[in-house]
């Protein structure tokens, strides 16, 4: 193109500026100054976080909606706790910002409809470090409590890096919530669901950056449990955590809570009557179940003694594949299993096919529950 047709094309947009025809709308200005104003106000955490040591705190703004002085916001929040999160946490927020006279600012930020809380949304938190924990007690949750489970989650780290002799971080974050009710908010379902477990680990599956693993204590429920429940509930969910990485969506249930379960008892003095009461009763009543637990026997809000007994199988057959394949080759299966199908894992880890496997463990089964 000739420079003098540039210039004769240029022009229009010239003049269109400097007439101010071609500005940008006063409501493209009002929503840009929300949006710096969220930018501005994110530099620093909220007041109510003073204590617990988070990192790249940002809103990321996904949308604007004003309504004559008022704005609604839609953002993800993203955030580390120092030293904890090899990759950040995430929170879908809704802020809102009043303005006044041109001037923006934030006046409330919450969750966005849908979405669960965080901890602080619920009131204020307490924060005790342990040497390989850090534990975050919602409104009404003692020192000594949080303390206890602190020291807890400390005797399970290395208890469950022992079963996992793979990389993984070697620390967790616990979250003590005021109640069983508050629990069942942070996790988004009904109290109900959680009723008489005693923690629950979230964190998303699959390879890549290590996800922000949360175990969150249901506080009835730990609170009844002794000292040996609380340490194998413990060493359960940190186990979840320390195996994450290597777990994925095609990992079986039974050898993902099997292998939870077999870090926590592993090294202890449970017998298999004593750690599978239920499976046990129904053995000896000559239930022998045919297949290894399915998925959905450890769905909750069910019947709670079949809940039991898939939890207990799956034990048991890890259990059984330690004794007697070695705990390199359950550790091995496990890695395989999240990124092949099960009978190639089986088979590769194990020399033995799914049906070989259910026979052996329905035979430990009569053996050790009889």
């Amino acid at each position: 193109m000739l420079p003098g047709r540039r210039l004769v094309r240029a022009l229009p947009l010239l003049l269109c500026l400097l007439l101010a025809g071609c500005a940008l709308r006063p409501a493209d200005t009002a929503e840009q100054d929300v949006r710096r104003a969220v930018a501005d106000w994110s530099r620093t955490p909220p007041e109510r976080l003073a204590g617990i040591p988070v990192e790249d705190w940002a809103y990321e703004v996904a949308s604007v909606r004003r309504d004559g002085v008022r704005a609604l916001v839609r953002a993800e929040l993203r955030y580390r706790l120092t030293g904890y999160d090899p990759a950040p946490a995430g929170s879908a927020r809704e802020l809102e910002l009043h303005g006044d006279g041109g001037t923006w600012r934030v006046a409330a930020d919450r969750p966005a409809p849908g979405t669960p809380p965080q901890l602080w949304d619920q009131g204020p938190v307490s924060v005790v470090r342990g040497t390989h924990s850090l534990v975050l007690g919602g409104s009404g949750q003692s020192e000594d409590t949080l303390r206890g489970i602190a020291a807890e989650a400390d005797r399970a780290v290395p208890a469950a890096s022992a079963a996992w002799p793979r990389p993984w971080a070697g620390r967790v974050v616990v979250l003590v919530p005021g109640s069983l009710a508050r629990m069942a908010e942070l996790l988004g379902g009904t109290a109900d669901a959680y009723r008489g477990m005693g923690a629950v680990t979230t964190g998303r599956v699959g390879a890549g950056p290590a996800p922000a693993d949360r175990v969150v204590v249901n506080p009835e429920g730990y609170g009844e449990l002794g000292e040996a429940g609380r340490r194998i509930v413990l060493t359960h969910e940190v186990t979840h955590v320390a195996t994450r990485a290597a777990t994925s969506a095609t990992t079986p249930l039974w050898l993902s809570e099997g292998f939870a379960d077999w870090a926590a008892y592993r090294g202890g003095p449970t017998t298999p009557g004593q750690g599978a009461p239920a499976l046990g009763r129904a053995v000896r009543r000559g239930e022998v179940p045919a297949e290894l637990p399915a998925t959905e026997a450890f769905a909750f809000g069910g019947d709670s003694e079949a809940l039991a007994r898939a939890y207990e199988g799956a034990w048991l057959a890890c259990r059984l594949i330690a004794a007697e394949w070695g705990e390199e080759a359950l550790v091995d299966l496990y890695e395989r299993a999240a990124r092949e199908p099960l009978p190639t894992a089986l088979d590769e880890a194990l020399g033995v096919d799914r049906a070989g496997l259910t026979k052996a463990w329905q035979e430990a089964l009569r053996d050790w529950l009889r």
